[in-house]
């Protein structure tokens, strides 16, 4: 088993930043060399979309285009932690966000086994 963790989550106006921080713990040494890390989000009433994704090696990242050159998604393996730096945001980008972990990079919540309880942003315009 895997837990997840998020936190770094609030209310900033539109323009600014936040930087969301993901804690894995559990069977974490599997997880740093078997598991991709993702960010999904859920905007209020709204499906759960992707966010980002990165392998723990660092070797490939993918973003979804609304945040393509605004988001960037990193880890460090040595703390078991990812993190998403959100920048420029958009009163769009409000919604819930989680983090899920997974055996491969992907698009889908489906392609995730493991989800963190979810951190709230929200940006005001």
């Amino acid at each position: 088993q895997v837990q997840l963790v998020e936190s770094g989550g609030g209310l900033v106006q539109a323009g600014g930043s936040l930087r969301l921080s993901c804690v894995a713990s559990g069977r974490t040494s599997r997880t740093s060399s078997r598991y991709a890390m993702a960010w999904f989000r859920q905007p209020p009433g709204k499906e759960r979309e992707f966010v980002a994704a990165i392998t723990w090696s660092g070797g490939t990242a993918l973003y979804a285009d609304s945040v393509k050159g605004r988001f960037t998604m990193s880890g460090d393996n040595a703390k078991n932690t990812v993190y998403l730096q959100m920048n420029s945001l958009k009163p769009e980008d409000t919604a819930v966000y989680y983090c899920a972990a997974g055996p491969g990079v992907g698009v889908h919540p489906y392609e995730y086994y493991y989800w963190g309880q979810g951190t709230q942003v929200t940006v005001s315009s």
